[in-house]
């Protein structure tokens, strides 16, 4: 049988049977006796945004405080080593919801995002006979069926409002706004968009009748994503706790090429106060704890309702957080703080307290959804199903991870192959970065000119080579985003196209970049409401 499309009929067998045949509670053990075809388990899947993955008390971290994710991953399994399809949001998210890579679906960037071409997972599950929930941030494209039957509160924004910064890489622009988002603050009350996601999906779940149809949730939190403003309470423990980025003395000058021009295009390579630095790291570490809450009252609620024994919990991000790491901030980038994520699976037929080492994609993650819930596995799905590796087993999966990068900031496309000890990010056009993350964690010691590692790095390029062209990809990405640049132009006048522009690049580079679009003097209405005064 082909590993990665269990059969519903194996999938319940192993079910039964756990890992070893102990993992199940004796009321699911009783119910599936008395039914030979025993029903589908539950899903419940909970996205948080920009959630790095060093950042969990459950990954070791020294500091962060997330207990309820700690004690959800005691009872199940941890991806030590997972990795997002890209570290933006909108391409992330088109690559989960459709088990492929981000440019598969012709996402690229915040501006370009899930095309529909391929189907949204919650929809399989339901054609499968789930019953499917969705709230929060989602960022696909809500004119494409993604499959939910119920929503709240379900948002796509960059469907219709494009990140137009990703319209200019080449040369690349700067986001003048980017800087002043370096810092952190307190707020006297909780996160409300968040506590409302969570009350909804609580009050699906309490709906929901044990032993009847299977069902499948689906959360987008949208912390710990900036603003960094914490928690006062949480804010208040960290602020005198926090630790510095680790910079070793002349690494910003020895940064990669492409990373040099993110700093510029961020506004932060000028050096920013240190108490600046604290305060951001300060709010997002509160802003995981906070979070951690919120994922402790869903967890709640499904014991509560006695419906453990057959659901399948899973915790995940969109992407990382550099949070100051070589120098950059926020994401678009393939180092290890934006590119990997938190990954903890818990449930029925999942082994407890279980480290697993292999590196992992969310790719592999729907696969997995599919599998769970015997539903239909199209053929071009990427990715293998994680099942193998929760038994201990090897399977069908590779054993190595793929990330890509085409976002704003990004003067050119990136990829990115971990496999064992070994990361190798491609540039195309430029020289790449290969690290050992075993002897340098910390992805400082470029060994790609090291003859030692010469072998592995062909290795690396060759299953680069197998899953993607680099250079189609990246003129691809090119072409997509300029026509989603040509089709927003269509629709607005000159005094409209200044107005999407300038909070971002501010006004006398929207005028010169739009003067070099329009061909001719970039005509501004300066005076009219809402203009900007002193234009001219």
């Amino acid at each position: 049988m082909n590993d990665s499309k269990l059969s519903r009929r194996e999938f319940n067998r192993q079910l039964i049977g756990g890992i070893g045949g102990a993992l199940l509670a004796p009321g699911l053990l009783k119910a599936a006796a008395a039914d030979s075809t025993p029903r589908q388990p539950n899903l419940v899947f909970v996205l948080s945004d920009q959630h790095a993955f060093r950042y969990c008390g459950f990954m070791g971290h020294p500091v962060v405080r997330t207990p309820n994710l700690d004690r959800i991953a005691q009872q199940g399994a941890i991806f030590q080593n997972a990795y997002c399809g890209h570290p933006l949001c909108a391409p992330s998210r088109a690559g989960m919801v459709s088990g492929c890579y981000p440019s598969d679906v012709n996402a690229f960037c915040n501006s370009t995002v899930w095309d529909g071409s391929l189907p949204a997972w919650p929809a399989l599950l339901r054609d499968a006979g789930y019953t499917t929930f969705g709230c929060g941030k989602m960022d696909t494209n809500a004119k494409f069926d993604i499959g939910f039957q119920q929503v709240e509160a379900l948002s796509n924004e960059h469907a219709t409002k494009p990140d137009i910064t990703s319209f200019f890489r080449r040369p690349l622009c700067s986001r003048i706004e980017e800087r002043p988002q370096i810092d952190g603050g307190a707020r006297k009350v909780r996160n409300k968009g968040d506590d409302h996601h969570t009350d909804v999906t609580v009050d699906f779940i309490k709906k929901q009748m044990p032993g009847g149809m299977p069902w499948a949730t689906y959360t987008g939190l949208h912390m710990p994503h900036p603003s960094f403003v914490g928690f006062e309470r949480h804010y208040n423990y960290y602020l005198n706790r926090v630790d510095l980025p680790n910079i070793p003395p002349g690494h910003l000058e020895e940064l990669h090429f492409v990373y040099q021009q993110l700093r510029h295009f961020k506004n932060i390579a000028t050096p920013i106060p240190e108490e600046r630095l604290r305060r951001a790291r300060a709010a997002y570490f509160a802003m995981i704890t906070e979070m951690d809450e919120d994922i402790g009252r869903i967890w709640a609620a499904l014991e509560s309702t006695g419906q453990l024994n057959n659901t399948i919990f899973v915790y995940s991000s969109d992407h990382g957080e550099a949070l100051g790491e070589h120098g950059l901030w926020l994401k678009n980038n393939l180092y290890e703080n934006a590119a990997r994520i938190p990954l903890v699976v818990a449930g029925p037929g999942i082994p407890r307290g279980v480290k697993i080492e292999a590196p992992v994609g969310h790719v592999d993650l729907i696969r997995t959804f599919l599998e769970w819930g015997g539903a239909k596995a199209h053929d071009k799905l990427r990715g293998h199903s994680l099942v193998p590796l929760l038994r201990g087993e090897t399977g069908a999966h590779p054993g190595w991870a793929y990330c890509e990068c085409h976002s704003e900031g990004n003067c050119t496309g990136s990829f990115m192959i971990r496999k064992g000890d070994w990361k190798y990010i491609h540039f195309t056009w430029y020289d790449g970065l290969l690290f050992n993350l075993a002897d340098d964690p910390g992805e400082f010691a470029n060994r790609i000119d090291d003859p030692g590692a010469a072998d592995v790095l062909k290795e690396l390029r060759a299953i680069l080579a197998s899953q993607v062209d680099p250079v189609e990809v990246t003129q691809r990405a090119f072409a997509t985003q300029k026509k989603r640049f040509d089709t927003l132009a269509a629709g607005l006048n000159e005094n409209q196209m200044m107005d999407e522009f300038r909070n971002r690049l501010g006004e006398g580079q929207s005028a010169t970049l739009l003067t070099g679009f329009y061909g001719h003097t970039f005509n501004y209405d300066h005076k009219r409401p809402g203009g900007p005064a002193g234009y001219s």
